[in-house]
């Protein structure tokens, strides 16, 4: 049961990445509470909350795919440090506007966009370097880890942000988001390179087309991206907890969020049991619905502390979904379309979150916070368990059979180069 961390022991260069990386999103966590906040505090609607998250989403859709194919071609590092040097700048914007007298709505839709727009290109560079640096056999345990690193500084940042922020200012936390960026950026200075494959692709549109027709062929590819897109479009309750902390108190601002994260928690530091699992596309279902059931709970719940349980039980079964979600990316993709592939992976699993607050937020303003959460948690277990009977498939799917699969489509492909 107890954390693999063999991923830590074999690579100077992951650990490096790991470590700074908690410092650095320790900051972004704070912001991630605090702009939400802020703007429910200038407008007092939770439709201009929930339209946060869709100027994060346009961005992200529109760059991903540049992003994937960049990180394919290009120096991954290079690409790492202007985004993390990109998201900084954008950290600063938000400080300057927190210091007007009367703060403008705009640049926080700016602010946010630009943030998820650069997000898009980091995060493919990201996840192909890690490829290229952690064996395949790693990679449930480097997801495991990669949970551990989010949840750690999301119970810490989160449960203290809304404090902040009430207390103190949001510039204050938006200080703190830039002064965190230094872990990020000194650990990209310290890497070592590490070359592109040899049949690296340049940059182009059939390139991104060869991606999109890969992911539709493997249905297990497919059904992770439905299934994780469908429980959280329908489940995400993040619009809501500036309305929740008006009704239960600010101080639960933070704690709403943090409490996923310490189910995440969880689930990351008892996952030693994932890597013994092979039928990774049912566990993924089957922790999508269990996510689904426990935000029903929150909807239903009166009291805090069960609202709070509930959140916590849905960022446990949330955890075990990523686990088995990143074996399947990471044991399966050929190298040469790691890239172009982690985009679409990001598109899966922020999609749902972005378009699913933004719907959040609507609803919610229309028919009321209690059955915004309610119908959203019942709406994921219905449309997350059709997805399943409709892909057999991927609820069959072997994780042995992913890496075999792997090997062969990198031999025929240095096959045919040769």
């Amino acid at each position: 049961m107890l954390l693999d961390i063999s991923p830590l022991r074999v690579s100077r260069d992951y650990r490096l990445l790991f470590f700074g990386q908690v410092i650095s999103f320790f900051g972004s966590m704070m912001t991630f509470v605090v702009v939400p906040w802020q703007m429910h505090e200038l407008t007092g609607s939770n439709a201009m909350v929930g339209y946060i998250y869709f100027a994060e989403f346009v961005p992200m859709l529109i760059l991903a795919f540049v992003g994937g194919a960049l990180a394919d071609f290009f120096d991954k590092r290079r690409l790492l440090r202007m985004t993390e040097f990109g998201q900084a700048a954008a950290s600063i914007l938000l400080l300057v506007n927190s210091l007007l007298p009367q703060p403008r709505i705009w640049v926080l839709f700016v602010c946010v966009a630009l943030h998820a727009g650069l997000a898009a290109i980091q995060r493919p560079a990201f996840e192909s370097f890690i490829q290229q640096i952690i064996p395949a056999e790693m990679m449930a345990a480097v997801m495991a880890l990669n949970s551990i690193r989010f949840s750690f500084g999301a119970i810490i940042s989160m449960s203290i942000a809304g404090i902040v922020a009430a207390k103190l200012g949001p510039t204050v936390a938006y200080a703190i988001d830039l002064v965190t960026f230094t872990g990020t950026i000194s650990a990209l200075f310290m890497v070592a390179a590490v070359p592109s494959p040899k049949n690296a692709e340049r940059p182009s549109l059939r390139g991104v087309a060869q991606s999109l027709k890969y992911a539709l062929a493997r249905k297990e590819l497919l059904g992770t991206y439905l299934i994780d897109f469908f429980a959280m479009f329908f489940a995400m309750p993040q619009a809501l907890y500036p309305a929740l902390a008006d009704h239960y108190g600010e101080i639960y601002l933070g704690l709403f969020p943090a409490a996923i994260a310490a189910g995440a928690f969880v689930g990351g530091v008892t996952s030693g049991w994932t890597s013994k699992v092979q039928r990774h596309g049912l566990m993924v279902t089957v922790s999508a619905i269990l996510w689904g059931v426990a935000i029903i709970f929150f909807g239903l719940s009166t009291s805090v502390g069960v609202a709070l349980l509930c959140l916590a039980a849905g960022g446990f079964f949330d955890m075990i979904s990523g686990v088995f979600r990143g074996a399947i990316w990471n044991q399966t993709i050929p190298n040469f379309l790691r890239g172009r592939m982690a985009s679409l992976e990001m598109i899966s699993y922020l999609s749902g979150p972005m378009l699913g607050s933004a719907k959040m937020g609507v609803v919610a303003e229309v028919w009321g916070v209690r059955t915004a959460i309610i119908s959203g948690g019942v709406l994921c277990v219905v449309a997350v368990a059709a997805a399943g009977l409709m892909l057999p498939s991927f609820l069959k799917y072997d994780g042995r059979e992913g890496i075999k699969q792997k090997e062969r489509e990198e031999a025929l492909r240095n096959n045919s180069e040769i």
